[in-house]
């Protein structure tokens, strides 16, 4: 079995690329190989296979076709790959490009192979939002508030209707916000969700845009990446006629999460957050819709965080940054 992950050089493709690694096997076959695609060459990890490792832009359809032909075919496709909400609301021609038509060239070209692949799709809780419920249950209309959500949800309908084509078998995650997210902070609107926790627990100081009453549906990498595996173990069937669903996540406030914090780690972290608002980030999320009941997604076998506070255990065991 050939797996390929696009966005293979960001933290989830690494840390799903190390999790396929140390598993050996993937709907019960034995890997035989993988590819890391991202816009700069990826880091690869161990493994009992060959890793092949290539810088390739999504957006450029030739480099795509370039990339299938010198690698594939590939068995499984992880589409990770994309242009992050903050980002792609400021840049409109950017987000499109990367997240719309690159998601487009990566499904042809998983079509042209012929062999029907298996396609797992990092969609987004941003696909909620405007005139929906408060809590969101499956079968909500989609209604995003962004553009990122918006180029979320076209890749959704694209994936849903080449899966009822046969031309791939196609599952489409709508990820929670992923908090506790390693590295540095990036463009998307949701960096805050991560970096009052790790840059405060690595002794820098960070700023919170939104109160402390505010509500965030999350998830922990850890866990992330355990349900990226799920779907791509799940018989494509069992989806139904909606290859995409919401992944489950917790709803807790941004003082409730600091909490959290405050009991595993200390008091120390806490005090390093400064509390300056932000009008365009808040503008962005109060759009998103932070309670998410996911039944379809339970029921097929996803997991679910049981508290914060395992998340904040997670990340000192992962990956804290610790001084030299």
């Amino acid at each position: 079995m050939h797996i390929l992950i696009t966005g293979g050089g960001g933290f989830l493709g690494q840390k799903l690329a190390r999790k396929l690694a140390a598993n050996g096997k993937l709907r019960g076959q034995e890997i035989t190989a993988m590819t890391l695609m991202d816009v700069a060459v990826p880091a690869c990890p161990d493994a009992g296979f060959p890793i092949n490792a290539e810088a390739c832009d999504v957006s450029d359809e030739a480099a795509v076709g370039r990339l299938f032909a010198k690698h594939g075919p590939f068995d499984v496709i992880y589409h990770l790959a994309a242009v992050v909400s903050g980002a792609a609301e400021a840049d409109f021609d950017l987000g499109m490009r990367v997240n719309l038509m690159g998601s487009l060239n990566m499904f042809q070209a998983a079509r042209a192979q012929g062999n029907c692949p298996v396609v797992v799709y990092a969609s987004s809780i941003a696909a909620h939002g405007g005139e929906e419920p408060d809590v969101i249950v499956d079968g909500v209309e989609l209604n995003p508030q962004t553009s990122y959500g918006a180029q979320k949800v076209m890749g959704e309908l694209l994936l849903n209707d080449m899966s009822r084509k046969g031309f791939m078998d196609g599952r489409g995650l709508r990820l929670p916000t992923v908090s506790i997210r390693p590295g540095k902070a990036n463009a998307a609107a949701s960096s805050f969700m991560s970096s009052i926790f790790r840059d405060t627990m690595q002794g820098d100081t960070s700023n919170c845009p939104v109160g402390r009453d505010f509500l965030i549906f999350h998830s922990a990498p850890r866990t992330v990446v355990e349900n990226l595996v799920i779907a791509g173990e799940i018989d494509g069937a069992e989806f139904g006629f909606n290859r995409c669903l919401n992944l489950p996540g917790r709803s807790d406030t941004v003082g409730e999460m600091i909490a959290a914090m405050t009991k595993v780690f200390g008091p120390e972290a806490e005090a390093r957050i400064t509390w300056d608002s932000d009008p365009v980030i808040e503008k962005i999320v109060n759009g998103w819709r932070n309670r998410v009941i996911s039944e379809k997604a339970l029921r097929l076998g996803f997991v679910q965080d049981k508290s914060f506070e395992d998340t904040v255990r997670w990340f000192l065991e992962d990956d804290i940054a610790r001084p030299a």
